[in-house]
């Protein structure tokens, strides 16, 4: 290359330095002008390179979890479904959810206007029984005011309507050594007394959602202790009640509570024994066993309670063996769940209709029989119970000389909190 190429050359590349030196365009050059540049280029990224390694940037790579350290991470982009086969899930999805919402604060609903009326009832009654009463004559105290208070009265606007509200099981007036099925069928002149301890266990429904409520009653304050054992435990299966708790565990906390007490009546000292063979229990609609069986004895069963389950939780307290049989005149029934044959008697298929059409599988007793009309029922009814349409519930006695005391409520098992519906001012 002549000197005057490479003269004119250099004059090129210092006016293009001189101009924008980091921004120029590139310029054609000769063989040694590109070698220049080359090396040129070269020397400026030596330079940047011993910048960076000055610098070194903080690794910024570590466990997600140290940086999310309540392990709940960011959630992504959410976007309808847009197909036209897809629109309906969000809108059923809702629907389901307001329907199955809308149905159990109904059923909540249900059950507590249930539990008011049986608060008021059981206070329109303590205010009236006293000793010298007739057990007849305090079973229609009662049930005559459920049957006002749920408008199954004959002036109500629920007479035509049996099963839709009313009276839950017959009224239990269970006297001393009987802990419980026991209510008056016709004709019965028992006399409640001053020394005697009687269980008052009545239920009310609406709707099928049954109210299932139990106090003892008494007027000789030697008894005292004995309720207070009774109360105590089954304030204590309340207590220890919930979701996910398992039945014996009740149990256990239920008979540790009540054998913890003494009594002394007519001068002797018992210690209050749990009636191991009797127990508390879940209620289905229109059912008032569900299934599930609380024992106020420790006894194994580790079945648990479920989130919305409607429990029964009641304890028996006895002087006597704690231990009860059936023994009586058979006064409460009950249709048994399921389909049955076909009754062979014509009476009994008549008796049968009486009892679809009043109470289903509701509890009924001889007396309510009596009342529509059916006052000669009897052989049907036995006809029935052979048949295994119908179950009969004899009464349940510890033994004789003995005295059983009961309390009972009924709860909700709610998703957040448990609902003791049936508690009131009284116990």
């Amino acid at each position: 290359m002549s000197d005057e190429i490479k003269a004119e050359v250099r004059e090129a590349a210092d006016a293009s330095q001189e101009q924008t030196p980091e921004t120029s365009t590139p310029v054609e050059v000769g063989v040694e002008g590109v070698e220049e540049a080359d090396a040129a280029g070269a020397g400026e990224q030596d330079g940047k390179k011993k910048k960076k390694k000055k610098k070194k940037k903080a690794n910024n790579m570590k466990n997600i979890a140290l940086i999310y350290p309540d392990e709940k991470y960011p959630e992504g982009e959410w976007m309808e479904y847009h197909q036209d086969f897809n629109l309906n899930r969000v809108t059923d999805e809702e629907k389901r959810y307001n329907e199955r919402n809308e149905e159990y604060e109904q059923r909540v609903n249900d059950m507590r206007k249930a539990a008011e009326i049986h608060r008021r009832v059981r206070r329109n009654a303590r205010n009236k029984i006293k000793p010298g009463m007739t057990l007849t004559e305090i079973v229609n105290i009662v049930e005559d005011a459920t049957r006002k208070f749920t408008g199954t009265d004959p002036n109500g606007d629920h007479v035509d309507q049996p099963k839709s509200q009313g009276v839950a099981f017959p009224t239990g007036v269970s006297l001393n050594h009987c802990a419980a099925h026991f209510t008056p069928n016709a004709g019965d002149k028992t006399v409640l007394k001053y020394e005697d301890v009687m269980k008052l266990d009545f239920g009310v429904h609406v709707n099928g959602y049954i109210i299932d409520s139990a106090f003892t009653v008494t007027f000789d304050p030697q008894y005292d202790n004995l309720l207070a054992a009774v109360k105590d435990a089954t304030n204590t299966g309340i207590k220890e009640a919930g979701i996910d708790v398992r039945l014996t565990d009740i149990g256990e906390a239920i008979q540790e509570v009540m054998e913890s007490y003494e009594v002394e009546i007519n001068g002797k000292t018992y210690q209050v024994k749990p009636c191991r063979n009797l127990c508390g229990h879940n209620i289905a609609p229109y059912r008032i066993h569900g299934g599930k069986s609380v024992p106020i004895v420790k006894n194994g069963d580790t079945t648990k309670m479920e989130e919305n389950e409607h429990f029964a939780i009641e304890t028996f307290g006895s002087t006597g063996r704690g231990y009860v049989v059936q023994e009586g005149e058979c006064s409460h029934y009950a249709k048994k769940q399921g389909a049955h044959s076909t009754p062979s008697l014509s009476s009994a298929k008549h008796l049968l209709k009486v009892i679809d059409d009043n109470f289903g599988t509701i509890p009924f007793c001889r007396r309510y029989l009596d009342r529509l009309g059916e006052d000669k029922h009897l052989y049907a009814l036995n006809s029935l119970v052979k048949q295994g349409i119908v179950q009969d519930y004899p009464p349940l006695n510890d033994i004789k000389g003995s005295y059983t005391a009961q309390f009972e409520h009924t709860l909700i098992l709610h998703p957040h909190k448990k609902e003791v519906v049936s508690r009131g001012d009284d116990y």
